[in-house]
């Protein structure tokens, strides 16, 4: 009998301080953005035509308003936000098994939206098992994407993000 494979992403999820329910609600939130994206597109908003009425207050500031050029300038930088993200999660769902690659495009990725408790009687395993593969691909998933949040001792929120390749933390406080 061989071992186990371990995964060197779950060693942070051992040594770390992680918020289990945040990480995984950023993870679940990531995956159907990018599901939507893969089976839908990009969408493209378009400018306004008609005028708000509103009352204009003009200050000394000589800014010029260009609402067709910012939405232009949206649609170009969030088309290439989701290539980038969805970029990522191939190349995190590398990282996985074949099996938690499985339990993974069955739960979130395809458009079928089976629940899991079809998903599990299809592949054969315990509906536990299933969850507990599901669970360690989010982990992993987490730490490939830089999804992690973790908890700070003083009751704050640290979440590991990415930032043009950088790692980038963000405090977050709990009132």
């Amino acid at each position: 009998m061989g071992r186990k494979r371990s995964n060197i992403f779950l060693t942070v999820f051992e040594t770390m301080p992680i918020d289990y329910a945040a990480t995984r609600a950023a993870v679940e939130k990531r995956l159907e953005e990018v599901r939507q994206y893969r089976q839908v597109g990009f969408i493209r908003q378009e400018a306004g035509i008609t005028v708000n009425y509103e009352p204009r207050y003009h200050g000394t500031t000589n800014a010029i308003g260009k609402p067709a050029e910012q939405t232009a300038i949206r649609n170009v930088d969030r088309e290439a936000e989701l290539i980038r993200k969805s970029e990522l999660l191939d190349k995190a769902m590398n990282g996985l098994t074949k099996t938690q690659r499985e339990v993974i495009e069955r739960s979130y990725l395809d458009d079928e939206g089976e629940y899991d408790f079809i998903s599990c009687g299809e592949m054969g395993v315990s509906d536990r098992t299933y969850r507990r593969i599901k669970a360690d691909a989010i982990r992993i998933l987490a730490v490939a994407m830089m999804l992690e949040v973790y908890e700070e001792n003083d009751g704050r929120e640290v979440r590991g993000s990415q930032c043009q390749g950088k790692r980038e933390v963000v405090v977050v406080n709990h009132l």
